[in-house]
């Protein structure tokens, strides 16, 4: 078989298994072993074959485990079963590339010398702008997105920095991983002259039966998080447009008169 002795990078999607690629489905019906991130949806994982072993690989926030080694073992893994001729699929959730460790396991496998293909999946970022109907780009208005994980926070301030002047210039961001140091980061947003008016989104567990959209902006969307728990993962889109369209005009003027309004959207809607 063509796909023996091969690994396949598998981008899942952000959750609903109707948004995986047929490609992807017909993969995971092949496949002999699957080592699964996380945020994988047992949905996803349900359409498994029965013969295929699964191995969950993913981390989870404080579970204490060095990254590092946890990589290597999970290269080690994928070289070895590519190696015993199996068809093995590493599902990531989303997009395999979109802040994940996508690059550093073709690289693994290419010096291990694993034959290895990368199968894209729908980032979490862009299901949840257009699932919310919250435009990124649109013709005249904003022509180019930003995508930036919160972390960046931590590790590199002058990134962040571009970030903010990019944001400045109408650039509207998508921002995974932010929401533990979410008040830290906004803080840093609205002192460094973004205004606590600018639209700011949350949208938790995207594409799945609970989805959830909290609507507010810069100054309030902490606030309104904690006033109202919304489970992880969350995404958050921040920006001028950064409006859902739900309600179409009538839907920016109450925004205007109340900022930080709450809605709940589920993905079937």
């Amino acid at each position: 078989m063509e796909h023996s002795g091969k690994v396949w990078l598998v981008g899942a999607g952000p959750g609903d298994p109707e948004l995986l690629t047929v490609r992807a489905h017909k993969l995971l019906q092949l496949a002999d072993v699957v080592l699964h991130d996380a945020l994988v949806s047992p949905e996803i994982l349900a359409l498994l074959p029965l013969g295929a072993e699964r191995i969950a690989v993913g981390k989870r926030i404080g579970d204490g485990k060095d990254q590092t080694a946890r990589q290597q073992e999970i290269n080690d893994l994928l070289a070895r079963y590519a190696s015993e001729g199996k068809c093995v699929v590493r599902l990531k959730a989303g997009d395999p590339f979109m802040f994940g460790r996508g690059i550093e396991e073709v690289r693994a496998l290419a010096a291990a010398g694993a034959p290895c293909e990368v199968l894209p999946g729908i980032t979490a970022g862009i299901a949840a702008a257009e699932l919310c109907r919250i435009p990124l780009t649109e013709r005249y208005r904003n022509t180019s997105a930003l995508f930036c994980t919160g972390q960046t926070a931590d590790y590199s301030l002058e990134h962040f920095a571009a970030v903010i002047e990019l944001m400045k210039a109408g650039m509207p961001l998508v921002m995974y991983m932010g929401f533990e140091h979410l008040d830290r980061i906004v803080g840093r947003f609205i002192e460094s002259g973004l205004p606590p008016e600018l639209p700011a989104c949350a949208v938790s567990r995207v594409s799945r039966s609970d989805q959830a959209l909290v609507a507010a902006t810069l100054g309030t969307i902490v606030e309104r998080l904690r006033e109202r728990e919304l489970p992880l993962p969350v995404v958050f889109i921040i920006g001028e447009h950064a409006v859902p369209e739900g309600g179409g005009e009538q839907d920016q003027t109450d925004r205007e008169k109340s900022p930080g309004r709450e809605i709940t959207m589920n993905s079937h809607e």
